[in-house]
């Protein structure tokens, strides 16, 4: 074979590998945009549940107003005091703005958390949040709705020898109890507060 030849084989096997390449590219960023829209994939609030007061509360009582929702349990000795506290701060920091938002905190412990406990414990924060209980069987089914993760824990050392492991996000939902945005235990309230600022 011409040395001729030779460079048309490799130009040829050079073009080839630069289609290659970019049909390789341009299905990655498809599978990314698929990944993410599984990870993702959009969900509303829905709830039944009996609210601090003994009321019977839904997602309908709340329409037309933003919903920050976080799951937690009122023996919670870190996590959950932590977050509802900076919940509060989020809520002060809104200014007049704090109507267009209600912080729920739905309990993942209906066993303990009786309204008679939510009543005692949700006021301490002073932020106007609204604590929700329920049976058993509505606590696993709000659950799966939003969807988070929750589990018993035994622990001699706990109240009642038991603790609750449980997703820690902070949950945003839209007028229309559409999820809008989540953020990890940690996050600042300041942080939250510039998000909300920003959509509200």
């Amino acid at each position: 074979m011409s040395l001729a030849s030779v460079r048309k084989v490799l130009w040829v096997l050079v073009g080839i590998a630069a289609l290659a390449l970019g049909w390789l590219l341009l299905w990655s960023d498809y599978r990314a945009d698929s990944a993410r829209s599984e990870a993702d994939p959009a969900f509303v609030a829905e709830f039944e549940l009996t609210d601090h007061q003994g009321m019977v509360r839904t997602e309908d009582d709340f329409a037309g107003r933003w919903m920050l929702i976080f799951f937690g349990f009122t023996n919670c000795p870190d996590v959950c005091p932590t977050t509802l506290s900076e919940v509060a701060a989020v809520m002060a920091g809104l200014g007049a703005d704090a109507a267009k938002v209600q912080p729920i905190f739905i309990t993942i412990d209906p066993e303990r958390d009786t309204p008679t406990a939510l009543a005692d414990y949700v006021p301490l924060f002073d932020a106007g949040i609204i604590g929700l209980t329920g049976t058993p069987e509505q606590i696993a089914q709000t659950s799966e709705t939003f969807p988070i993760f929750f589990e018993r824990i035994e622990e001699a050392s706990a109240p009642d020898g038991y603790t609750m492991g449980h997703t820690s996000h902070l949950f945003l939902f839209d007028p229309d109890t559409g999820f809008a945005e989540s953020w990890p235990y940690g996050t600042p309230a300041e942080e939250i507060l510039a998000d909300l600022r920003e959509r509200i």
